[in-house]
């Protein structure tokens, strides 16, 4: 990834003004490296006092089923375990904060943070492992205990920790200094340790009256004010970053640079939700894990800096509800979101504990901050979370234009969501035709266009596969995120966009709907069409339409390839886990269980194609399913291979037979 011919295919994606922020960016670090042997120390302001506290009597609301979920889990973190990406890890006693537990590897503790090859697995290890404990959302989990419990164990363990970190982290050295979202998550943790923590004796001498706590607040706020994201990498990073300072300078005003810190902060969020934000609600990144993320963070700072007294804009509340009521058109019956585009299982802020459905808790927050619409799914079950950022949470009354009815089209992001009730069961189908991600670079993007998704009740029938893993592992991180790894059609051995790198794409398919009916009732229909195979001197496009009728729940996909000449085609369905096929010829019997209800379907697939099962292939990888981050289990793929032409249409046939 970091070759020079990266590197070049990195700058090509940047703009002019980026180039000049790059290299003064670079000078900054230059000059930061005086750290190392001249420290600069902070200075911070004599009276401090912790003011950001919850109301008296906040958590004792939390339901029984929250409160259980997360005395639990703190219990098994006192005990040392947790699990990261995958990973049962039994070393949180006490942590070395350094070391990767999957390959045994340590970052450098004492090399200048920027000199740390982050992205080498072969030299540090697996960062994500590195990173994830540091971000403390396993000590936010812990204070909430104590919150909830009032049991000290629970605090002392957090105080350990913390004081454990900070001696081992000084500015500027090792891992946990390189990057910005990092740091901005972090500070956020800090901000809800201290809130939580309130009434335990030692919260005071842990923050407010430690000068090495102080110390490193400072430093982190002083990094986030100067190496901020910009141009080509202002995603959710950005956001990150801006929740960080906006809420660490709010909760802790206790240095001449807070306020300054605080308005930059607020004005940036505002403006970086705005661009991060279609219209419709969904994020830009068009990777469904990073709405969930940003609008996380972005209750957390929204709400820090309303309870801090500051006058956050409008824009800012009625982009958050926007991203609130777009999440709740798009999930399915079990509220389950699309699975697209990337996903590495990263939180904004962690208050509860496992088990707790991420998007329940997000949309009662949602309802808790703007109210719920009549349309939207019903929550059930409760989080702390969402207690606690109501409690905290002071937004303004804002214009009451909102969706009337269940937005099922989404046309800025291309994303339309066909939808119809079987029986019990919902029929629910995920249609894109929409931009390859975000920014030039489209990090996080998947080259999956004019894929679909579909879902029978909530279960995985044709189903995205994922995301799996982002450094260590090229050969699967460009499966995951390949053409033949989604449930579209690949021309030419080639995916429709062009990769550059693990978090980089040089060329992007552009895509077309023209067409989107979604009724209240009756078949809904989509068709688009994209031009990723199209060259200089040859115009190709690969154009799909999809039906779904709804009176016996029959989904229909026709895709038809206009070019001069037949292409070589690979057309790719992606059974989710629990799915099993028998394969006959271009006839597949589809089964699975729903709780305990056998279910079955029948997979009619296009005859001009030649027909196979793949599971759990690794030479290449094919036939897999990642069902987060880290993880990946064997699933069925059915592939069609063969040669498709204009006036030729590729029709595949799904129906539910009970």
């Amino acid at each position: 990834m970091t070759s020079p011919a990266w590197y070049l295919r990195r700058l090509s994606r940047m703009e002019p003004a980026e180039l000049v922020w790059r290299t003064q960016d670079a000078v900054h670090k230059r000059r930061w490296r005086r750290v190392l042997t001249k420290p600069v120390t902070a200075e911070w302001l004599p009276d401090r006092q912790f003011t950001a506290t919850l109301p008296g009597g906040t958590l004792a609301t939390v339901t029984s089923g929250a409160r259980q979920r997360l005395l639990a889990t703190a219990d098994r973190l006192l005990d040392g375990y947790a699990d990261y990406f995958g990973l049962a890890r039994d070393d949180l006693v006490s942590p070395d904060w350094a070391r990767d537990p999957r390959t045994g590897r340590r970052a450098p503790a004492d090399a200048y943070a920027f000199d740390v090859p982050y992205r080498s697995e072969a030299q540090i290890g697996d960062i994500k492992q590195i990173w994830e404990p540091s971000r403390h959302q396993h000590l936010t989990v812990l204070a909430a205990a104590y919150a909830c419990s009032g049991e000290h164990r629970y605090a002392e363990r957090v105080a350990d920790h913390l004081k454990s970190w900070w001696a081992a982290n000084p500015p500027m050295r090792g891992a946990h200094w390189v990057s910005g979202i990092e740091l901005g998550i972090r500070l956020l943790s800090w901000v809800w340790v201290r809130r939580l923590l309130d009434g335990w004796p030692g919260a005071r001498g842990l923050f407010e009256d430690n000068p090495e706590a102080l110390h490193q607040i400072w430093y982190h706020q002083r990094w986030l004010a100067t190496f901020r994201s910009r141009g080509s990498s202002a995603n959710n990073h950005v956001i990150a970053e801006d929740a960080g300072q906006l809420a660490a300078a709010c909760a802790f005003p206790w240095f001449g640079e807070s306020s300054h810190w605080r308005a930059t902060a607020l004005r940036s969020l505002d403006e970086q939700l705005g661009l991060n934000t279609f219209d419709s609600g969904l994020n830009r990144e068009l990777a469904t894990e990073y709405h969930g993320l940003v609008l996380e963070l972005g209750f957390a700072a929204a709400a820090e800096a309303s309870a801090a007294g500051l006058t956050v804009p409008t824009s800012t509340w009625l982009v958050l509800r926007r991203m609130t009521d777009a999440l709740a058109a798009i999930v399915d019956c079990r509220l389950r979101p699309p699975r697209q585009g990337d996903a590495d299982d990263g939180f904004g802020l962690v208050l509860d504990g496992t088990g707790t459905d991420r998007w329940a808790s997000l949309l009662g927050t949602g309802a808790a901050l703007f109210g719920r619409l009549d349309w939207w799914p019903q929550v059930t079950g409760g989080a702390v979370a969402t207690t606690a950022l109501a409690a905290v949470a002071r937004p303004p009354a804002l214009p009451p234009d909102r969706p009337a009815d269940r937005p099922a089209q989404f046309p800025d992001a291309g994303l339309t969501i066909l939808r119809r009730q079987l029986a019990r069961d919902e029929i629910w189908c995920r249609c894109d035709g929409g931009p390859h991600g975000f920014l030039s670079i489209a990090a996080h993007a998947h080259a999956d266009a004019l894929s679909i998704e579909v879902r029978h009740g909530g279960v995985d029938i044709l189903a995205d596969p994922g995301t799996y893993c982002y450094h260590g592992e090229p050969a699967w991180r460009s499966y995951f995120r390949s053409t033949v790894g989604h449930n579209t059609l690949e021309l030419g051995g080639r995916d429709q966009s062009a990769s550059g790198g693990p978090f980089l794409w040089t060329r992007h398919a552009r895509s077309q709907v023209n067409l989107a009916h979604t009724p209240p009732s009756g078949a809904v229909r989509w068709r688009a069409q994209h031009d990723g195979y199209a060259g200089r001197r040859n115009r190709v496009l690969h154009r799909r339409s999809v039906e779904l009728d709804d009176t016996d729940g029959e989904l229909r996909v026709c895709d038809e390839v206009l070019a001069a000449t037949p292409q070589d085609c690979r057309l790719a369905f992606h059974l989710g886990p629990t799915v099993t096929a028998e394969l006959d010829g271009c006839t597949a019997q589809l089964s699975w269980t729903a709780g305990n209800t056998p279910q079955r379907a029948l997979l009619t697939l296009p005859s001009e194609l030649l027909w196979s099962a793949h599971r759990g292939e690794t030479d290449p990888p094919l036939g897999w399913y990642s069902p987060g981050f880290g993880r990946r289990e064997p699933a069925t793929t059915l592939l069609g291979t063969g040669r498709a032409g204009r006036g030729q249409v590729l029709t595949t046939i799904l129906r539910f037979t009970g």
